[in-house]
């Protein structure tokens, strides 16, 4: 790789990249404890996500050294060896808590759905750098198709927050290309439709039960409610200033539930409270602000559609697993990038903050 690359980096991304992972890991390791006659007792979340973390960056770094246009080549078996991969799932993938979703290697195991938010990112991103005309029926259809295949696949793990997950990041980079207005109107008017489509069909009845259960968390509170609840008590037991770092109660007197995955937030909201939270906010947006600078920055069609579909994929993940956690949102099992404990998320995290460095850093190369 040029040296002379390097700086051309986006600096302040990388400065936001690496807090966040900071803070998030030292939230786990206050999150990883549990309180005992003797104090507290940690298990190894923390230490799990330091590995997992330097796995990423070593996977950044990577992501870094080549040209980013080769990835429109790659697109394409990316692709198909992530559907090969979710196809696997029911038959050789491992049962977690009611869903079939990981698949072991014996050392470790991998989440193919994970991988599937990268693949169709890329390989939208090939689709969409085309031409930039907007969207008519033939070329809306055909990206949608291609992308509604993983889809069809995750959600039968199940994993309903994942396949929508995948689905918002698709709508995203396609809004920010551009519809004809005919398509979009029609799309708007879709809209209830599909959502009566899942209601009815698509949704399984512990999933309509957690919607159910958002609206009004009070009618079921030792089940379905019981996880807004706790975690609405703790983000206000946390106050203006917090109780202090490894001083959350509902956290380390396990009143919490997933409090180092979906609910890690809540851990942090009880030990810094609100301004703690405010700060947070604050750096996630500066991390946002930075991805799309660089969207912006890209060069050609192609760099700019791919750092497009990262800044969705973080977007959605920030807002939805937030506003899940303050009660705002329905239960939908998103993590929150760098603060929640995942091994395969956190390594596609960085991966693709690895591909907007990578584009960042070549923003000149096609001057003259």
């Amino acid at each position: 790789m040029d040296k002379s690359l390097l700086s051309y980096i986006n600096w302040g991304l990388l400065a936001c990249m690496l807090l966040l992972y900071v803070v998030g890991v030292g939230n786990l390791y206050s999150a990883s404890g549990t309180r005992v006659e003797t104090g507290l007792a940690f298990n190894s979340f923390y230490q799990r996500q330091i590995i997992w973390g330097l796995c990423g960056l070593a996977c950044m770094l990577l992501a870094m050294t080549f040209d980013y246009r080769q990835l429109r080549n790659l697109a394409w078996p990316f692709f198909l060896l992530t559907l090969l991969l979710l196809l696997l799932v029911p038959i050789a993938g491992k049962t977690v808590y009611g869903a079939k979703r990981w698949i072991s290697l014996g050392f470790m195991s991998i989440q193919p759905s994970e991988l599937a938010k990268l693949s169709v990112l890329v390989l939208a991103a090939r689709l969409l750098a085309r031409d930039s005309l907007p969207l008519g029926w033939k070329d809306f259809m055909s990206v949608l198709f291609i992308c509604l295949l993983p889809c069809a696949l995750i959600i039968t793990q199940p994993d309903l927050g994942t396949t929508m997950l995948i689905l918002l990041i698709l709508a995203g980079m396609i809004l920010f290309h551009g519809l004809r207005g005919y398509v979009l109107k029609t799309c708007l008017l879709a809209v209830p439709c599909v959502g009566a489509f899942m209601w009815f069909v698509g949704m399984h009845d512990y999933q309509r039960q957690r919607i159910l259960t958002f609206l009004d968390p009070t009618t079921d509170p030792r089940g379905t409610g019981y996880h807004i609840i706790q975690s609405r008590i703790a983000i206000g037991s946390g106050e203006l200033w917090g109780k202090g770092f490894k001083e959350g109660t509902q956290s380390q007197l396990r009143f919490l539930p997933e409090r180092h995955s979906d609910f890690a937030v809540a851990v942090f909201g009880e030990e810094w409270g609100f301004v703690g939270c405010v700060a947070l906010v604050t750096l996630f947006c500066l991390f946002l602000l930075s991805i799309f600078s660089t969207a912006v920055q890209a060069k050609d069609r192609f760099g700019s559609m791919l750092v497009v579909g990262v800044f969705f994929y973080f977007f959605w993940q920030i807002l939805i697993n937030m506003g899940m956690v303050i009660g705002i949102m329905p239960v939908v099992g998103i993590p929150l990038p760098f603060i929640s404990y995942g091994g395969s998320a956190t390594v596609v995290n960085f991966t693709l903050l690895g591909i907007v460095l990578n584009v960042s850093m070549r923003r000149f190369m096609f001057k003259g």
